[in-house]
């Protein structure tokens, strides 16, 4: 029996206040409106920027449904939509590409002006929402909302990809493996025999680890509290790893050193930490080296230095999904997955059901899981 133009009921993991775990519960989701897509999950992983969401650290309206990385199948479309059917399979994006902003339009450009990661409104376009929970609406996150069963995204926020990508592996290129990937491949524009330092290897710094390596780095200093991680980073690429809990003096002078004072090319932080930002950007060369910011720092954040740091010649730069073209870019990174290209299943440390979501944020903050990805 079909759905379609129907309000769908289905389980959804709702944050009803900051602090607290999230609430399983049945939601009521909408039909799509002109140019959305409603959408059924069918594997999403669990980031850390939706644990950011739980603790309060990103400002968002409550209650919310969380959750951005993920693979499902189109349900049904609303009026106009032309990139994707019933039936597709398909990747949400957190980041939009309406493909008609001036920011779309430019070559070095990807946050389209559509995307919802500034001030985290929780809305769709028309200023409305299409869950709802015992009568109330319930906010969506990031365009994507993709700890429910069923989702609605507008159709700038969808990528069709290929029919037979595997979902629980594929759904980490809706953020983490891309974000991280690209942050070296396109955001940092890593060069052959070149030298890196990446600060956290969490799985978004593991996947800047594997963009360093497949850009031809010579040597990749990975870096982290957790010596855990070290074989995994030595596994998909890092020459070496250190832990600043094994030096006295600050990391940036131990990166210094090991490089006999000059500082690597490329230094890469993927913790959102404004201490590490800071020390990730003078471990680069002072006059030529490219420090880019990759992890998301807490909402009210504020950081301080010297701006000799700055005026010798770095270059200190964000970057948002990798500094990918989300459309572009998604279904082609899928392609390269199923052609092998690269390997994602090291990253994948749990598959849990979705019922036990709470139970993998609990592994992702004892530090015990690199990416946990939820099947519905």
């Amino acid at each position: 029996m079909s759905t379609a133009g129907k309000v769908i009921k289905c389980k959804a993991a709702i944050a009803f206040e900051p602090k607290k775990p999230f609430s399983i519960v049945e939601v009521e989701v909408a039909p799509p409106k002109a140019h959305e897509a409603r959408i059924k999950i069918l594997a999403t992983g669990i980031c850390r920027t939706d644990d950011h969401v739980l603790s309060g650290s990103i400002k968002t309206t409550f209650p919310v449904i969380p959750g951005h990385e993920a693979v499902g199948v189109v349900e049904s479309t609303g009026e106009g939509v032309t990139c994707v059917k019933p039936g597709d399979k398909v990747i949400p994006l957190f980041l939009p590409q309406c493909g008609k902003c001036r920011t779309c339009k430019n070559p070095e450009g990807n946050l389209c002006e559509k995307n919802d990661l500034s001030e985290f409104k929780g809305l769709m376009y028309d200023g409305t929402t299409r869950f709802s929970y015992k009568g109330k609406p319930v906010h969506n996150f990031a365009c994507t909302s993709t700890f429910a069963e069923y989702t609605v995204v507008h159709e700038d926020s969808l990528a069709k990809i290929d029919p037979a990508a595997p979902p629980e592996k594929a759904c980490l290129i809706g953020c983490g493996f891309s974000t991280g990937y690209g942050a070296a491949i396109r955001s940092g524009k890593v060069t052959p025999d070149s030298s890196c330092a990446v600060f956290g290897l969490g799985g978004v710094g593991l996947s800047v680890v594997m963009g360093c390596k497949a850009a031809g780095a010579s040597r990749i200093i990975g870096i982290d509290i957790n010596k855990d991680k070290f074989p995994m980073a030595k596994e998909l690429g890092a020459t070496e790893c250190i832990s600043p809990l094994d030096f006295k003096k600050p990391i940036n002078e131990v990166v210094l050193e090991m490089t006999e004072g000059e500082g690597v090319d490329y230094s890469f932080e993927v913790i959102g930490r404004t201490d590490t930002m800071a020390a990730a950007l003078a471990s680069c060369n002072l006059n030529y080296g490219v420090s880019v910011i990759v992890g998301a720092a807490p909402s009210a954040s504020e950081i301080t230095l010297s701006p000799t740091l700055i005026f010798t010649g770095r270059t200190w730069k964000g970057s948002v999904f990798g500094g990918l073209k989300s459309k572009d870019a998604v279904p082609k990174l899928v392609s390269e997955l199923m052609s092998k290209k690269f390997i994602l299943d090291p990253l994948i440390t749990h598959v849990l059901p979705f019922d036990k979501i709470n139970e993998g944020f609990d592994l992702l903050r004892k530090g015990e899981s690199i990416r946990t990805v939820l099947k519905m």
